[in-house]
């Protein structure tokens, strides 16, 4: 009897990488899911690690490979995890980031105003749905949390769930920032399941320690990094000009499906005409619209678009007080002494700030089990928040303008 042979993936990071389920593959080959090919894991984050080119594909599988991992050493521990949990559990993190945009989180709500990619992921799977005859409907109540058993879900959303294993290790790979590099498979390892929750075994604490200050040091080095903050304010503040001048009709020559979301406001509805029509847009439509935006008369447009691509990029001044009224207008001022215009240096000078949080004492914690059988909360007895670095809400603000001008 002759059986189809599923595929094997060759990742750098874990190796090879195993499909073991005719549905996974799939959802694999669907036009959905191919097209996060297209979509950059860390924005812009290239044009300050030249290597973080990896693709939201990537990661997707990457972390249905550390959930498949995860489910193996909770059952070898007696969990009882069933072949239908099992592959609802590859479903939920394979999919849960299927709905980012253009660039991911450089573009977060700038394409569709105020919709955040988790809707339109879950947009997307209960559209799956309908067209896989209901098979992703176990993966939809875990991702949305509703699933009883509640471990299920913390394995695909919290404060260490598979999302963060993956990506730490991955972008820490691909900029070469060694500081993100964790232990993923240690503590995977140390999953353990009490009263439905999911915790860490004791032995384990410091592998978790590790990855909480990874993640710190990952957010202020790398994601955060200044260039790379700059390159993606840029990127956001030539989207919402193109939409102004989409509103005041003076910008027609742009390529669908872009143009459609830039006529549009706030979506009413995640509905499938909309799903169908974003599903349509990657990476290559902002760079080709980029491209084309350069040569345009308008010199705000053109200058935003060639600033992007030939990475003429802003200095960015940090401080711990948000900058003043009068201190923006001194540094508008001073690029209006250069011979720019008002209009100019209203588009090019501005402020704002950013935030960082390790670990959220707001939000459910991480748990560890001791030897005993007691069950306590990370920040309980761990030495990282005896101080505040860890579990305070960091916020720097920035000052922004044109480099050396």
């Amino acid at each position: 009897m002759k059986t189809k042979k599923l595929p094997v993936l060759n990742d750098p990071i874990y190796g090879f990488i195993g499909i073991d389920s005719g549905i996974i593959f799939e959802l694999l080959s669907h036009p959905f899911f191919q097209r996060l090919r297209r979509i950059s894991q860390m924005g812009l984050s290239y044009l300050v690690y030249p290597g973080a080119r990896h693709s939201r594909f990537e990661h997707a599988l990457g972390a249905m490979h550390l959930m498949n991992k995860a489910v193996m050493v909770l059952r070898k521990k007696g969990i009882e995890i069933s072949k239908a949990e099992k592959e609802a559990l590859s479903i939920a993190i394979l999919l849960h980031d299927i709905g980012h945009g253009p660039f991911s989180h450089a573009l977060e709500e700038c394409i569709l105003i105020d919709t955040h990619h988790e809707a339109l992921s879950l947009g997307y799977m209960e559209l799956l749905n309908e067209q896989f005859d209901g098979k992703l409907s176990l993966a939809i109540q875990i991702f949305n949390g509703q699933y009883p058993r509640k471990f299920m879900g913390q394995l695909v959303a919290s404060q260490l769930d598979i999302d963060r294993l993956d990506y730490l290790k991955r972008d820490s790979f691909y900029t070469g920032a060694t500081e993100g590099n964790i232990n993923t498979q240690r503590i995977i390892e140390m999953f353990f399941v009490v009263d439905d929750e999911l915790v860490v075994e004791e032995k384990g604490l410091f592998s978790v320690e590790k990855f909480i200050m990874a993640r710190r040091l990952m957010y202020w080095q790398v994601y955060l990094h200044k260039t790379g903050v700059a390159a993606e304010l840029l990127l956001s503040h030539l989207m919402l000009y193109v939409r102004s001048l989409v509103a005041k009709g003076q910008l027609e020559d742009i390529a669908e499906p872009l143009k459609s979301f830039f006529i549009a406001q706030r979506p009413a509805v995640i509905d499938k005409e909309l799903l169908e029509r974003f599903s349509r847009l990657d990476d290559i439509d902002i760079l080709a619209s980029l491209k084309a935006w350069q040569q345009h008369p308008d010199e705000i447009l053109s200058a935003y678009a060639s600033r992007i691509l030939n990475r003429r990029l802003m200095k960015m001044k940090f401080q711990d007080q948000p900058f003043t009224a009068k201190q923006i207008e001194k540094r508008k001022n001073k690029l209006m002494l250069q011979g720019y215009s008002k209009v100019y240096a209203d588009h090019f000078v501005f402020s704002g700030s950013i935030t960082s949080r390790p670990y959220s004492l707001d939000k459910p914690s991480i748990k560890i089990v001791l030897k005993s059988g007691k069950v306590k909360p990370l920040e309980a007895f761990s030495s990282l928040f005896k101080g505040d670095a860890f579990s305070t809400l960091e916020s720097k603000s920035y000052l922004c303008y044109p480099k050396g001008e």
